[in-house]
């Protein structure tokens, strides 16, 4: 009986990490959609989406790196969702200011 509670509870703490992995990865893909919905209707300049472009280059890498070892940490998530909110944050505003692209 404890082995299979053991089993199940194994089962279920590789499906909430993996789903934090997909987190990442779908929040990545969302800021890369924002960013591209930015260019083409004008509202980031072309300076603005070589900013935020960065800041999503620079958190691909860090992933890479997190996963290097083959897993990431809790602290590394942490770290990780850090960086994502800070670009989010930077999207939005750069979006919102009163810049346009000519």
């Amino acid at each position: 009986m404890k082995i299979k509670f053991l089993i199940i509870l194994a089962i279920a703490f590789g499906f909430s990490i993996s789903n934090s992995n997909a987190q990442i990865r779908q929040r990545s893909a969302n800021q890369h959609h924002r960013i591209n919905q930015g260019v083409k209707s004008g509202e980031l300049t072309r300076a603005e989406t070589r900013n935020v472009r960065a800041g999503q280059k620079d958190l691909h890498q860090d992933v890479k790196l997190a996963k290097s070892d083959g897993k990431i940490t809790r602290g590394e998530r942490k770290i990780l969702k850090r960086e994502e909110r800070k670009n989010s944050r930077k999207i939005y505003r750069k979006k919102h200011n009163a810049r346009e692209r000519n």
